[in-house]
């Protein structure tokens, strides 16, 4: 990983440059150093590696596991910093990495929805998010993701559209390892809402104020 990564991330920012009209803003939000959970809506499978490319950082990335039943695919996503989790459970091996990554100062990239928006639209969040930022007390960064929703179908190319991602201000959230269900909803509403104030109204769907 320590030669695969930066090439990877030059490989995938020359490829946005050239086939995107890529923009980022608030990239001075991001902080330099220590434990980071980034958090991001998430439209496209393209939304990790460009949140990668696009955070000045070197940045793991927890990914669904299903990714990883394909040889190439895997080789891949795991030099790149992924590493996969299962969906729909408490998957404590995937928890106890998160905290190590955190743990060790690192930045780490979670999509709190868990799966792609097809209506672009925030869809109702899983709690992981919450859960990793208050047993870790990491800084949560919150990023909108504008446009890859258009990155589909054998024309996209030749239009060039824009991507659009905007970070947001970190933030934390009350530290505690003993959560209720409550508590839990309410710091995943708080993330989210953070998430939404950096996309226009119409992606904020169930997270609309």
């Amino acid at each position: 990983m320590s030669w695969f990564y930066p090439v990877g991330r030059g490989i995938g920012r020359l490829l946005l440059w050239s086939l995107t009209r890529w923009e980022i803003t608030g990239k001075d939000n991001v902080p330099r150093d220590g434990a980071l959970l980034v958090v991001a809506n998430h439209v496209n499978l393209v939304d990790p590696p460009l949140l990668a490319a696009s955070i000045d950082r070197k940045a793991m990335i927890m990914a669904k596991q299903e990714l990883f039943h394909y040889p190439v695919v895997s080789y891949f996503l795991r030099n790149l910093g992924a590493f996969s989790i299962r969906r729909g459970q408490l998957d404590r091996q995937a928890i106890r990495q998160s905290l190590q990554i955190l743990s060790d100062g690192m930045a780490l990239i979670v999509f709190p929805e868990g799966m792609r928006s097809r209506s672009g639209q925030l869809r109702p969040a899983f709690h992981g998010a919450a859960r990793l930022a208050c047993l870790s007390g990491a800084q949560i960064l919150p990023v909108g993701i504008i446009g890859t929703g258009k990155l589909k179908g054998p024309t996209w190319l030749v239009r060039r559209p824009r991507i659009t991602v905007n970070i947001g201000r970190p933030f934390t959230l009350s530290p505690g390892s003993k959560l209720t269900k409550t508590e839990l909803a309410a710091h995943t509403t708080s993330i989210m809402r953070h998430i939404a104030e950096m996309l226009p109204p119409e992606y904020h769907g169930v997270y609309k104020t």
